[in-house]
């Protein structure tokens, strides 16, 4: 029977953190004089058990499972003669081995099962040869720890390299990304910079090869049809701190939030915005989502957006839910050149000028009732309006009065509700 050495003087049976210590050195001379065999039954076993292993093995994938094996073994009985940790380059082959799994798309599920694979069939190996040199029982139990200890200090090994693969594709796809959502909104305005009316802006984007090749390397399908949406957080706005929980957006929007301006740029929306992963993160903000649009079009549904918001903003209302321009088209036309829509009102609504605010906004909100209904009868306005029919005829009576024969005249009718429309817009949205 094989005696312990000194050096193992210890209880074998302990579950000692490095158990190879307590095997007989002349045990790792016999397991060398087999490795070459029991590398290559491992290989067999694990292209034959393991399905996605099982292909030729050459290229990267061959070299790196060939070279696992066979680092592995050499570095077993090294450890059986002289103990110590896994050394430096050899982690590195086992590193590779956990980002090869995350190139080739896989988790570590499968890896993993192979390590346990070929812990199986090394145990296998190495219980024969204990038994053909005596080795005592005890040790066997011993041997068994060696082993799967081992195989336990490789995996953790992978394990860091899957992780430290998948981190630096996340960060180079977020880099990848930024570079993406540059190239789409290239030419909008610096944040919080008004357009001037009758400013052009540069449509969204670079030339179209190299804003495909910019979406291929951010795995970003290009869409048909886009939209951005610009973000308030709703405590930030009121002076308060943002709340620590970051939003979890989902994984096909475009971010740019590490901004003063924070925007997020929406793919296909009118399909994204009945997600509820979306909508629960657009709710977490105040949001202002800009006009869906092509992708050429990227930067001005973002400069649309953020003039309807800073129009809110001015006006105090509170954007509780979020404000979807595609059904204010109309509105942001009216924001295009604000001073020239107050200019129009000043003219077409001077008639009301020498009433009492009272009188005048009552008047305002009937004649556009009236003129949104296609001059409806007094029974349309009054539902528009919520009164009663006979307030609605007096009312109405008292505009025909201010204005006259202007009501007949289709031009006259089109600027007044123009105008109306310009009043109207804070409240309307």
């Amino acid at each position: 029977m094989t005696e312990l050495p000194g050096r193992q003087a210890a209880d074998a049976t302990s579950g000692l953190d490095e158990p190879w210590l307590a095997l007989p050195r002349d045990f790792a001379e016999k397991v060398r004089a087999e490795r070459a065999g029991l590398a290559a039954e491992i290989v067999r076993e694990i292209r034959r058990q393991v399905p996605a292993y099982n292909r030729p093995l050459s290229g990267r994938f061959g070299t790196g499972i060939q070279r696992g094996v066979e680092t592995a073994l050499q570095e077993f009985t090294d450890l059986v003669e002289g103990g110590g940790p896994i050394l430096a380059e050899r982690a590195r082959v086992y590193r590779a081995l956990g980002r090869g799994e995350f190139r080739e798309g896989r988790s570590l599920d499968t890896l993993q099962a192979a390590y346990r694979l070929g812990a199986r069939v090394a145990w296998r190996r190495y219980a024969r040869i204990a038994r053909r040199i005596g080795l005592e029982p005890e040790l066997m139990i011993v041997l068994a720890e060696a082993v799967f200890a081992h195989i336990d200090q490789i995996a953790a090994a992978s394990v860091a390299g899957y992780a430290q693969a998948k981190a630096d594709a996340a960060g180079s796809i977020d880099r990848q990304r930024r570079r993406l959502l540059d190239l789409l909104l290239r030419g909008t305005a610096p944040a919080g910079d008004a357009v001037p009316a009758g400013d052009a802006v540069p449509a969204g984007g670079g030339a179209p090869a190299e804003l495909a090749q910019a979406a291929a390397d951010a795995r970003w399908p290009l869409p048909e049809r886009l939209a951005c949406a610009v973000l308030t957080r709703p405590d930030a706005r009121n002076g308060g701190s943002p709340p620590g929980r970051p939003t979890r957006w989902p994984e096909e929007v475009l971010t740019d939030l590490d901004r003063p301006d924070p925007y997020v740029l929406l793919p296909d929306p009118a399909a994204r915005l009945d997600d509820p992963e979306l909508r629960r993160a657009l709710r977490s903000w105040s949001a202002v989502v800009g006009p869906t649009v092509p992708v050429a079009m990227a930067a001005d549904s973002l400069r649309w957006a953020r003039r309807l918001r800073d129009k809110l903003a001015r006006e105090g209302s509170a954007l509780d839910a979020p404000v979807l321009s595609d059904r204010r088209l109309a509105d942001l036309l009216l924001l295009a050149d604000e001073p020239l829509v107050g200019l129009l009102g000043e003219r077409r609504l001077a008639p009301l000028a020498d009433l009492t605010v009272k009188q005048r906004r009552r008047l305002e909100s009937t004649l556009l009732a009236w003129l949104t209904t296609g001059r409806g009868t007094a029974a349309e306005v009054a539902a528009r309006l919520g009164v009663h029919p006979q307030t609605a005829r007096q009312r109405m009576r008292r505009v025909h009065a201010l204005f006259g024969d202007a009501l007949a005249e289709p031009e006259v009718r089109f600027e007044l509700e123009v105008a109306l429309r310009g009043w109207a817009l804070p409240d309307g949205i």
